[in-house]
């Protein structure tokens, strides 16, 4: 299931769809992790 919401999460944030706050609150919440979030951004957590 995460693997399915990060690939949706890494197209949408491509396009423009939704913004890196956005994935921040993902990982506030616990719905991805630290590691998801620099997949998805191609940047550290936390920079």
């Amino acid at each position: 299931m995460a693997n399915i919401l990060v690939g949706s999460l890494k197209r949408l944030y491509a396009a423009g769809r939704v913004t890196k706050e956005q994935i921040e609150e993902r990982v506030a919440r616990g719905t991805i992790t630290e590691a998801d979030y620099q997949e998805i951004t191609g940047e550290a957590y936390g920079e």
